[in-house]
C-alpha cells in the first residue's frame, strides 16, 4: 500500500465499500457524537468524512488534532446509512472507518479559518495567502484559472497559433503607464524595463515571418490598483497576425473568445459569433462609455436640438452655449412612486450633477417640471426618438461635450439596475472600433496618442498630412464583455514613412522616435507585413467567469491595494553593499510627520 494515499479525498464511492483505504490530507472539520468522533478531510480533490469509534487506537490522537493538520488515516471503506447520505459530497455515499491515523504535520492555532463562509480583512488574507487559497471557493478559482489558460492554449494552436516567449527584460515603452526597472550592474547608471506588454517583439516576430505569434503573457506596469485591474503584473493572451485586415483578427479570435467562454459558464449565455461591431463615436452616444455593458438595454439619444430655444431654459441655455443633453429612456418608470425619482435626484447630485430632470409619459401626453416648460411638439419628439410609450419616463443629462455622456452613461447604469433591466446569467460581448488616433491633452494643450501609438491610421499618410489630427480614426479595436474591458488591440503601423509622421504630429522628433524604437524602425525598412492583433486579460476573463467582483480573488499570489506583497515583505529595503554594487545611491522624499 502507498506510504500517503491509495486513493485522492473525493474518489471514493459506494462501489469502494468493504476495501481497505489510505487517505491524507488536511483536517477540514470535527464533530464529536458522543462515542463517535467525525473529521471531514481535505485535499486538493475535495472531501472525505472519515469516522473514528470510541475505543480504537487513533480515537485518542484524532481528538487532539488542531484544525488543518495534515495527516495519513487507514481504514474500511463503509456505506452510510441511508438517513446520513450526504448528496452534497461525491463521496456523501461512504465514509472511512478509521484503524489508524499518522500525524504528517501539526497545525498552530489559525489566524483564519478555512472551513465557511467567514470573510476576513484584506490584510489578513493575504499575509497568510497560503491559508486563504485553502478556502473552497478560491482554490475553485485558481482551479477555474489554469483550466481556461489551458482551452485557450488549445485553441490558439487548433487556430494555426505557435507560442513563443518574448524578453522580460526589454527597454522602457511608452504604453501608457510607469514602467518597473531593474537596474544594469554591468552597465552603470542604465536600467532594463519589466514589459508593459510583448508588443515591440510580437511585431517584430511578424517581420521575422512567423505569421501566427501567441502567447500567454507577463505584463509588468506600475500604477494603482482597481477592482479590474492588479497592481504590478498580470497575464494576457497575447497574439499577432500576419497578411490580416481588422475583419481577419476579429473572425480568429472570437471563437476562442467565445469557445472559452462557453465551456466555463455552466449554463450561462453567450454571445455568439460574430459579436456586435459600435464604432466608438456611437458607443459614448449610445451608451455613455467605450465600455458598454450590452446586457442593459438601454440606449440614450442626443435631444440637443429639441432643447435647442426651447421654453425650457435651463436646457436651451446649455445647448445655446455649445453643450449638449442626452436622454436616458426608463421604461416602465412612469408607475413609480415620487421616492424613486427623488432617490434618483439625490444619486445624481452626489455624482457632481445639479440634479437629474425627468418626463414622464401617460395616455394624455407627457407630464412633469420639465414637461410643463417645454412645447408639446418638442416632448413628443424627444418621446418618439427614445421610442417611449404611456408608462414610460425618460430622464436628461446635460452639460459640456466632454462630461455629460459619461454622466449620461452612468444614469443608464443607474436605471438598468434599479428598474431590473440588467439580464442575468449572460456574457455579452461587442468590439469597440474606429478609436480617435490622437487626443488633445487637457494639461499642455497638445496633441497625444489617444490609444496605442503603433497603430495604423485609417486613410493612412495622406489622413495625416491632409486631415486635422484631431478627426483621424485608427483601426483600433477594444473587445468588451458586461462593461470590462478585455483587451485592446489594432491593425498595427508597418511604414517607417507613416510611423515618423504619426509620432511627429504627437510631437515626437524623427531622431526621439529612432532612438527610442529604433529596433523596430529598421526592422520594418527591411520588409514588413501588414499586421494586427490583441491581447485579452486572462485575470478579467477569470474574473467574469468566476463572478468576482475584485480581480485579486483570481490571482493566486496578489498584491495588495499598494501595491505590497504582504507574505513575502515585498517591497523591501536592499543594503548598502547592494546598492553601492549597482552604483545607485538613494534620494528619498523626507518622512511626514504626524
Amino acid at each position: 500500500m502507498h506510504a500517503y494515499r491509495t486513493h485522492t479525498c473525493a474518489a471514493l464511492r459506494a462501489a469502494d465499500a468493504g476495501r481497505t483505504a489510505r487517505l491524507s490530507g488536511w483536517v477540514h472539520s470535527k464533530r464529536d457524537h458522543g462515542g463517535l468522533l467525525f473529521i471531514d478531510l481535505r485535499d486538493h480533490y475535495g472531501l472525505t468524512q472519515i469516522v473514528f469509534p470510541a475505543g480504537s487506537p487513533a480515537f485518542a490522537a484524532a481528538d487532539a488534532l488542531r484544525l488543518e493538520s495534515v495527516i495519513t488515516v487507514t481504514g474500511e471503506v463503509v456505506a452510510r446509512a441511508p438517513g446520513t447520505i450526504n448528496p452534497r459530497l461525491p463521496t456523501g455515499e461512504v465514509e472511512l472507518r478509521a484503524s489508524a491515523l499518522e500525524l504528517q504535520s501539526a497545525a498552530d492555532v489559525l489566524p483564519m479559518q478555512v472551513a465557511g463562509d467567514e470573510k476576513y480583512p484584506e490584510d489578513i488574507r493575504l499575509r497568510h495567502r497560503f491559508i486563504d487559497l485553502r478556502r473552497e471557493k478560491i482554490h475553485r478559482n485558481m482551479v477555474l484559472r489554469a483550466g481556461v489558460i489551458a482551452s485557450i492554449r488549445r485553441r490558439m494552436i487548433e487556430a494555426g497559433f505557435i507560442e513563443y516567449q518574448t524578453p522580460i527584460l526589454t527597454a522602457s515603452s511608452p504604453e501608457g503607464a510607469r514602467d518597473f526597472l531593474v537596474p544594469a550592474r554591468l552597465h552603470p547608471g542604465k536600467f532594463y524595463a519589466l514589459p508593459q506588454a510583448p508588443q515591440q517583439f510580437k511585431q517584430l516576430l511578424m517581420v521575422a515571418g512567423f505569421d501566427r505569434y501567441f502567447q500567454i503573457a507577463p505584463c509588468f506596469r506600475d500604477e494603482a490598483s482597481r477592482a479590474d485591474r492588479s497592481p504590478g503584473e498580470f497575464y494576457q493572451l497575447d497574439f499577432e497576425m500576419s497578411f490580416v485586415t481588422q475583419e481577419d483578427v476579429f473572425a480568429t479570435i472570437e471563437p476562442v473568445i467565445a469557445g472559452v467562454f462557453e465551456e466555463f459558464a455552466d449554463g450561462r449565455a453567450v454571445s455568439p459569433p460574430p459579436f456586435v461591431r459600435i464604432p466608438y463615436d456611437t458607443a459614448l452616444l449610445e451608451y455613455g462609455s467605450d465600455k458598454p455593458d450590452l446586457r442593459n438595454p438601454l440606449r440614450i439619444r442626443d435631444v440637443t436640438d429639441a432643447f435647442a430655444g426651447s421654453g425650457f431654459g435651463l436646457f436651451a441655455r446649455i445647448a445655446a452655449g455649445g453643450g449638449i443633453v442626452r436622454a436616458i429612456p426608463a421604461p416602465g418608470a412612469a408607475s413609480q412612486p415620487r421616492s424613486f425619482f427623488d432617490k434618483l435626484n439625490e444619486w445624481a447630485r452626489e455624482q457632481g450633477a445639479g440634479g437629474l430632470g425627468y418626463i414622464t409619459f401617460d395616455a394624455e401626453g407627457a407630464k412633469g417640471p420639465i414637461a410643463r416648460n417645454l412645447e408639446a411638439d418638442r416632448a413628443e419628439a424627444i418621446r418618439a426618438a427614445c421610442g417611449l410609450a404611456p408608462g414610460d419616463a425618460v430622464f436628461f443629462a446635460a452639460g459640456a461635450r466632454d462630461t455629460t455622456p459619461g454622466f449620461a452613461g452612468a444614469v443608464r447604469t443607474k436605471l438598468g439596475q434599479d428598474l431590473g433591466l440588467i439580464e442575468g446569467g449572460a456574457f455579452r460581448f461587442c468590439w469597440i472600433t474606429d478609436f480617435p488616433m490622437y487626443e488633445l491633452n487637457e494639461e499642455t494643450g497638445q496633441i497625444d496618442f489617444s490609444h496605442n501609438p503603433f497603430s495604423m491610421p485609417q486613410g493612412g499618410l495622406e489622413a495625416l498630412n491632409t486631415q486635422d489630427p484631431l478627426t483621424i480614426k485608427a483601426f483600433q479595436y477594444d473587445i468588451v464583455c458586461n462593461g470590462i474591458e478585455l483587451s485592446s488591440g489594432a491593425i498595427r503601423n508597418h511604414r517607417p514613412d507613416i510611423m515618423l509622421r504619426a509620432f511627429e504630429i504627437a510631437g515626437y522628433k524623427a531622431e526621439d522616435v529612432e532612438a527610442r524604437f529604433g529596433g523596430m524602425l529598421n526592422a520594418f525598412r527591411y520588409g514588413a507585413p501588414p499586421h494586427g492583433g490583441s491581447a485579452p486579460g486572462i485575470d478579467r476573463i477569470v474574473m467574469l467567469l468566476a463572478d468576482e467582483p475584485n480581480i485579486r480573488e483570481v490571482i493566486l499570489f496578489p498584491l495588495n491595494q499598494q501595491g505590497e506583497d504582504l507574505l513575502m515583505g515585498a517591497p523591501a529595503p536592499v543594503t548598502a553593499a547592494r546598492l553601492k554594487e549597482l552604483s545607485i545611491r538613494l534620494d528619498l522624499p523626507p518622512v511626514k510627520k504626524g
